[in-house]
This record gives C-alpha cells, sequence and structure tokens, in this order.
C-alpha cells in the first residue's frame, strides 16, 4: 500500500512538473526576442545589445512592465505601442521597477515592443515580467532579416536630446537606438534586425586608443555582450539577408588631441576589414554585405576612406560562393546631434537614402 502511494505521489510529480514545463514554454512563445538579447529563467530575459528588444501582444487597456538597470547607473528603453512610438523612459539603477502602459487606442488586443536605447557598453536591461493578460502573438513569422555593424553612429549615440540637452548628463544619456538609422530602415522595410555596434570603436584602432588598451569590433563581435568576455558567446542564430558594415569612423578620427595619436594606416584597415568580413561570412556564409562610408566623415578623409572600401571590395571580387559586396555612399551631412553625431532627424535622412539601395538587394535574394 505505502509502495503504491510512493508511485502516485511520483506519477502527480512527474504530471505537475510537464505541466509548469508546459505552461512556462507557452508563455514564452508568446514573447518575441529581437537583437542580441539573453534569454534567462521564469520568462525574464536581459536586453543586451542597443535596439535589442522584447514584444508581446496582450488583452486590455493597460498593464505594467518590470524593468531593472543590472548597472550602477541609469539606463534607457524606449517603447512603441500598437505600431506607434510613445517615448523613451529612464530606468533608474537599483532593484527592478514597474512602469504603467495605458492604451489610448479602442482595440481588444494590443501589441507592446520594448527596445533597449542604450547600448551593450552600457549594461544590461533586465526585463522581470509584466502584469499584461497576455495572447498568442500575431508578430508576422518569415521577416526578412538585417544585421547592422559598427560605431556609436549605427548605435543612435547623440541622437535624442529631447529630455537631456547635448553636454549635460552621462555620455549616454542622449542615446535613443529606436531612432538611429538601422531601425529605421528595418521599419520601413519590414526587417527584423540586430545591431551590432559599439560606440568609439573601429576596424583596427578606436576613437582614442590605438588598439592597445581597449578591443576593436572585431575582437568583441562574436561575443554576446559586445567586450571581452568569451565565457557568453553570441549563437548567431540570426542569419541576416543583409548584413550592412559602418567602420571607419573612430579608425580615421583624431581622438581627443591630447593622446598621441598614429597618421590613418590604410594597410591595417583595409586588412583588418578583408579578415571581418571573413568572420561575418563564417557565421552567416549566405548573406550578402553592403559597406558603407560615414556622414562624420568628409572631405579628404571621405576620398580616403571610400578608396580603402573599394580596396576591400576589390579582394573579393573572385569569390564565386557570395554575392559581390556593395558599396554604399551617404550624401554629406551636418551632423545636428550631440558631439557631431547624428540626431534623430538626420537618421531618419540617413534611413531614406539607404531603403531604396536596400530594398533592390533585399528584392534580389
Amino acid at each position: 500500500m505505502i509502495f503504491r502511494k510512493i508511485q502516485l505521489l511520483i506519477v502527480v510529480f512527474a504530471i505537475s512538473l510537464t505541466s509548469l514545463a508546459q505552461k512556462e514554454e507557452q508563455t514564452q512563445s508568446h514573447f518575441h526576442y529581437q537583437g542580441r538579447i539573453e534569454k534567462i529563467e521564469e520568462n525574464k530575459a536581459i536586453l543586451v545589445g542597443a535596439a535589442s528588444s522584447i514584444s508581446f501582444d496582450f488583452k486590455g487597456n493597460s498593464c505594467s512592465i518590470s524593468l531593472q538597470s543590472l548597472v550602477d547607473h541609469q539606463n534607457y528603453v524606449s517603447l512603441e505601442l500598437d505600431g506607434k512610438y510613445i517615448g523613451r523612459i529612464r530606468i533608474e539603477k537599483g532593484e527592478a521597477k514597474s512602469f504603467p502602459i495605458t492604451v489610448t487606442e479602442k482595440k481588444n488586443t494590443h501589441h507592446l515592443a520594448i527596445y533597449k536605447a542604450t547600448e551593450a557598453a552600457n549594461g544590461g536591461v533586465l526585463f522581470a515580467g509584466t502584469t499584461a493578460q497576455l495572447i498568442e502573438s500575431t508578430a508576422p513569422k518569415n521577416k526578412k532579416k538585417i544585421e547592422l555593424i559598427g560605431d556609436s553612429i549605427t548605435c543612435g549615440f547623440g541622437n535624442d536630446a529631447t529630455t537631456i540637452p547635448c553636454g549635460t548628463g552621462d555620455w549616454f544619456d542622449q542615446h535613443n537606438a529606436y531612432l538611429a538609422y538601422g531601425p529605421v530602415l528595418s521599419r520601413a522595410l519590414n526587417l527584423d534586425f540586430v545591431l551590432s555596434s559599439v560606440s568609439g570603436y573601429g576596424m583596427y584602432r578606436n576613437w582614442n586608443d590605438e588598439h592597445l588598451l581597449e578591443p576593436i569590433i572585431p575582437d568583441v563581435y562574436e561575443n554576446l555582450y559586445l567586450n571581452t568576455d568569451k565565457s557568453k558567446l553570441y549563437d548567431f542564430k540570426f542569419q541576416p539577408d543583409l548584413v550592412s558594415i559602418c567602420l571607419g569612423t573612430n579608425d580615421l578620427s583624431d581622438g581627443d588631441g591630447k593622446k598621441p595619436r598614429l597618421p590613418f594606416n590604410e594597410e591595417k584597415y583595409v586588412s583588418n576589414y578583408i579578415e571581418f568580413i571573413k568572420t561575418v561570412y563564417k557565421h552567416a556564409p549566405n548573406t550578402r554585405i553592403v559597406v558603407l562610408n560615414s556622414p562624420m566623415v568628409s572631405g579628404d578623409r571621405n576620398v580616403t576612406l571610400v578608396k580603402c572600401l573599394k580596396k576591400v571590395i576589390q579582394a573579393f571580387e573572385n569569390d564565386t560562393i557570395h554575392k559581390k559586396i556593395e558599396l554604399f555612399e551617404f550624401q554629406p551631412m551636418i551632423p545636428k546631434g550631440c558631439g557631431y553625431h547624428p540626431d534623430m532627424n538626420d537618421d531618419k535622412i540617413m534611413a531614406e537614402q539607404l531603403i531604396p539601395f536596400f530594398k533592390k538587394l533585399l528584392d534580389e535574394k
């Protein structure tokens, strides 16, 4: 009799575990993840990269979301409700906090997307849950995909001074990756996207470092957090149809004018670029690559940059495995954001220039 009771308890326990696992799996399926994200237990996820996001559909006219900055300073996220941008919110350091979401449109169901406005270098933002009555996601599947690799321009550095003026607060207080050119063009073309970008980084050296004390993009690209922590590698499950690379602004910069700066090394830049493209192909063998010049580089430096990019493309002219690498040149611009970076209107202009070019390439696939 005792043995039978034990057997019954084991069966009940097993059924309970299965039910809990199924419930968690079903709840997880209600969330749509995009970008560089680390999923953790209990339907929680860490937004890592710039414009990484979590979204879901829900019933009702209100809900709240729980968010936490996982570092000892503030972070930011941007919110999109029913396809409309509703603003950027500040997440103070400390424990997870609840943020109310109020619906104004009279609909039975709604879609909320939470985008990290800051970048990987600013530390993770934990999505710790929601009070929303979740329903199965209606997000379209099998959308075409794009990865945008770059530096501060791609991150949306300094493009949003609507609440904190340029030159005040911390260096990332004007970040808004949601309004950067990559996410803007991705929404216009209905693409899933991921940003792999770090402010100040370059292809062979950084804004104020000759690759002596700091890593460069090729050093961190394969790591989830875009730093030197190799214990958490990026899984590259996201297979982009198109990869856009915008790197060279920092390689060509003079730095802060105080730290010793060597002349720009064309050979090193081109060599590193070629090897980096091989890394991209290793993880995304079926992608097509576009290399971009920079809206922050003009005059003779832009001539040098374009010349180097053409050399990079020429190195792959006999590549019969991949589609031809394309070059895109932005129209001259005087950036109006913080620190001579594009502001949100400049980002929109950049996106508008890229949209027909990228659409043509994606339609060819």
